[in-house]
């Protein structure tokens, strides 16, 4: 057989249409386990295996692969790398940018990846990168113990873990990056290898927040927190009370100390309305007084707080699921009145101006986190540097999505695309008015899919290429898609 995989890597290029994808699919077909299943066009599992939850991230591939075990992920790479073959690896499939966990070639699903458990005398919680957040705070709420992970429904564990990681516990503990005990990794060469500080420190710091670049990662371990009943859910206003709002939120931002307390808010134009949601959580059965008052008395549309789980919490959140969309970010290292006013006029003017036909739904997320949040850090990670943690940084996301007719798309795309550019770099300008170091980097997880890296990495980028030519001189990771080191 691998007379067969040199033969291939000698004729073939990276071609990922081509006949010899099929031969790949065959080929996967025979060599792996029993364990795993290989799918083609027209089989409901293959549907399921390249879905994304914005369709404009999807493509269709030649077919899709779902290893069972993790032996058959390193024959999977060994073969798509020797080969050439152009992969993408989903977790969850929680990406706006085309080609990041799709492709034409070869769909890999870590879908059967789904174990959980929860080592009560460590503290620490083990999990396959085919979950979804919801997943394991289920699995995990009879032990009363929760991990740092995602604030929406259907977000998959691996893209989020290997990205950042914001959370509503973030005050407290941190990324989810800087509470990763373990990677299970199969290296580009199909080496597989458990990554931790003591076993390879290098690697263990590309891996936070370097995603894809240094092989798939199947399984994960983080510290566990204790996790009980929480406070809190969703408040919805009109327009008609933002300036009530906004002042509230920059009071929050500015004066707020717990680190048990939260928030997101989402200013919001959907076709006809303009809103401003709330999301509010506090880390117990109930919040103290003063902590959410603020918000509490401004007239709503629509208020859901309660005591409830985590769980309940998450899916009290909303997404975009079945939209186009696409995505992207600007770093604010302080959310002052005017950048909150620039944040809501740039939803107004953008809900305005973008093309009506497309039925365009506009919202930018504002997250304000503790200074305290940024230093929970115990070693180096490749999201955030050591200066990066020192500036502070609140990742502002915004979504551009839209409905029209599939046939429409192809028009609306570039024009959304440049719309969002063009607001980001807007809001950038505002917030380094306001204070905001020129060199803050942004948040790779909602970045658009052509930001640079080092607008990402910013001073760890070359020790994170040095790191790529160790682990990867062959660059077989980069026939993935992805940030792309």
């Amino acid at each position: 057989m691998m007379y067969v995989f040199l033969w291939l890597y000698m004729v073939v290029p990276a071609l990922a249409t081509s006949p010899i994808t099929v031969a790949i699919c065959i080929i996967a077909e025979k060599i792996l386990s029993s364990a795993s299943s290989v799918y083609y066009p027209g089989q409901q599992q293959y549907d399921k295996d390249i879905n994304h939850w914005t369709i404009s991230a999807a493509q269709n591939s030649v077919c899709s692969v779902e290893p069972g075990r993790i032996e058959d992920v390193s024959l999977l790479i060994k073969l798509l790398g020797l080969t050439r073959t152009p992969f993408a690896v989903k977790s969850g499939g929680h990406t706006a940018n085309l080609g990041f966990s799709s492709t034409p070639g070869v769909q890999i699903s870590l879908s059967r990846f789904r174990d959980i458990s929860y080592n009560a005398k460590d503290k620490t919680a083990t999990f396959g990168a085919g979950l979804v957040w919801d997943d394991v705070y289920a699995a995990l709420a009879p032990y009363n113990v929760s991990l740092n992970g995602a604030r929406v429904p259907g977000i998959g564990v691996g893209g989020f873990t290997l990205g950042g990681g914001y959370s509503y516990r973030t005050n407290q503990f941190g990324l989810a990056i800087d509470t990763v005990v373990s990677y299970k990794l199969v290296k580009p060469n199909g080496d597989i290898v458990s990554v931790t500080q003591a076993s390879d420190p290098e690697l263990f710091f590309g891996l936070k927040g370097g995603f894809n670049n240094f092989g798939i990662v199947t399984q994960f371990t983080l510290r566990a927190f204790p996790q009980g009943a929480v406070w809190g859910g969703v408040i919805t206003y009109s327009s008609a009370n933002v300036n009530q709002v906004l002042n509230a939120l920059a009071t929050f931002s500015a004066k707020a100390t717990d680190p048990k307390a939260a928030l997101v808010s989402n200013t919001l134009s959907v076709p006809g309305q303009f809103q401003i949601i709330v999301t509010l959580f506090y880390d117990a059965p109930s919040a103290p007084k003063g902590i959410f008052d603020d918000f509490l008395a401004i007239p709503s549309l629509s208020t859901d707080l309660s005591t409830r789980s985590m769980l309940s919490l998450i899916k009290a959140g909303g997404g975009f699921d079945g939209l186009r969309a696409t995505s992207h970010v600007t770093p604010n290292a302080f959310y002052t009145p005017a950048m909150l006013n620039a944040i809501w006029n740039q939803t107004l003017y953008w809900g305005a101006h973008l093309p009506a036909a497309a039925n365009p739904i506009v919202t930018y997320a504002i997250e304000p986190f503790l200074p305290s949040a940024f230093t929970r850090a115990t070693s180096d990670s490749a999201y955030l540097s050591a200066k990066s943690r020192a500036q502070h940084l609140n990742p502002t996301g915004m979504v551009f999505a839209y409905t029209a007719d599939p046939a429409q798309a192809a028009k609306y795309e570039p024009i959304f695309k440049a719309a969002i550019r063009e607001s980001a770099a807007f809001l950038t300008q505002a917030a380094e008015r306001s204070g905001q170091p020129s060199d803050a980097v942004v948040y790779p997880n909602y970045a658009i899919f052509d930001t640079p890296l080092t607008d990402i990495y910013g001073d760890n980028l070359p020790r994170l290429v040095k790191l790529k030519k160790r682990v990867d001189p062959f660059n077989v990771m980069g026939l993935a898609g992805g940030w792309k080191i």
